[in-house]
C-alpha cells in the first residue's frame, strides 16, 4: 500500500511547485494534481524528477462530456491530447469524469446534463464513445481511473455520480485499463453504504481515496467511521493507492501522522 498526495489539497500557503519538496520530504513520492492545462507541467515534471517523484494522476478540465453526443468529437480530441501530455510526462493514471469538470475560482462546476435526452440515452452515448477512447488509450501503458462524482458542492449534474453506476460502467467496459477509484468522500456525500461498496465493487478499484465529510479533511474529522472501513480494507486484502485527497485540518505533518495510525497493520483499539 502507498499513499498518493494531492498538490492542490496540500501546503497550499505556498506555490504548487514548492509543495513537490514538501510531500517527498514526508516520504510521499505519488503526487497527484488537478486540471493539467492548469498547471505549468513541464516545470513541475522536471521539479518531480529532481525530487525523486512522478505526477500520479491528473485530468482534464477541457474534455467536454460523454454523455452529451455534440461533444463526441471534442471528447475523442481531447483524450488524444491528454494521452500525449501523459505519455510526454510519463503519468501512468488519467480520470474520466461522465461530464466535463470546470474548476472556476477553486469550485467544481459539471457541464448540465441534456434536456432533450434521457439519463439512459446519455448514457448510452458514454459508453459508446468510451469505447472510442480505450482505443486511444490501448497505444499507451496510461490506466484510466473513473471516479463518481457527488452532485452536493459540484454544481451542473453530474451523470455518473455514484460507485453503482461507476461500477457499471468499468464492468461494461472490461479493461484491463480501466479502472474505479473508490472516492469514500464522494460515495459517502452520494449514497453511503461504503463497506457495501468495497465488499461489492472488489477487484474493481486499484485505489482509495480518503476524506471525511462534510468537510472534506482527513479521517476523524467527520462523519465516516474509517476505523471499520479500514478494518474491512485491510481484511479484503487491499494493497494499492491510498489517495490523500483532503484539506488537512491543521497541519499536513499531523494529518500524515493520523491517515498513518489509521492504517497501521496492528489491529487498532476498538475495532
Amino acid at each position: 500500500m502507498e499513499f498518493t498526495g494531492y498538490l492542490d489539497f496540500w501546503f497550499r500557503d505556498r506555490p504548487l511547485i514548492e509543495r513537490v519538496a514538501a510531500f517527498t520530504q514526508m516520504g510521499i513520492r505519488r503526487l497527484d494534481v488537478w486540471c493539467w492545462r492548469q498547471v505549468d507541467l513541464a516545470s513541475l515534471y522536471a521539479e518531480c524528477k529532481a525530487e525523486g517523484a512522478l505526477i500520479n494522476s491528473t485530468f482534464d478540465d477541457q474534455m467536454g462530456s460523454l454523455a452529451d453526443p455534440a461533444d463526441n468529437s471534442l471528447t475523442l480530441r481531447t483524450w488524444e491530447e491528454t494521452l500525449e501530455v501523459a505519455v510526454r510526462y510519463e503519468i501512468p493514471h488519467l480520470f474520466i469524469f461522465s461530464n466535463q469538470v470546470d474548476v472556476i475560482n477553486g469550485r467544481e462546476w459539471t457541464r448540465r446534463l441534456s434536456q432533450t435526452l434521457s439519463e439512459a440515452e446519455q448514457y448510452a452515448n458514454l459508453l459508446r464513445q468510451t469505447e472510442r477512447i480505450l482505443k486511444l488509450v490501448e497505444q499507451t501503458s496510461v490506466q484510466i481511473w473513473v471516479e463518481g462524482l457527488n452532485q452536493y458542492h459540484i454544481q451542473g449534474g453530474v451523470l455518473v455520480h455514484d460507485l453503482e453506476l461507476a461500477a457499471d460502467w468499468v464492468r461494461r467496459m472490461d479493461h484491463p485499463q480501466f479502472r474505479l477509484a473508490f472516492d469514500c468522500y464522494h460515495q459517502q456525500r452520494s449514497g453511503g453504504n461504503l463497506i457495501h461498496y468495497l465488499e461489492s465493487c472488489w477487484g474493481l478499484y486499484p485505489t482509495v481515496h480518503i476524506g471525511d465529510v462534510p468537510t472534506r479533511q482527513e479521517p476523524g474529522t467527520g462523519e465516516i467511521n474509517y476505523r471499520n472501513l479500514v478494518a474491512r480494507l485491510m481484511e479484503l486484502g487491499f494493497d494499492g493507492w491510498i489517495g490523500l485527497e483532503f484539506y488537512p485540518s491543521q497541519d499536513e505533518a499531523s494529518a500524515l501522522k493520523k491517515v498513518k495510525a489509521l492504517f497501521q497493520t496492528d489491529p487498532l483499539p476498538g475495532v
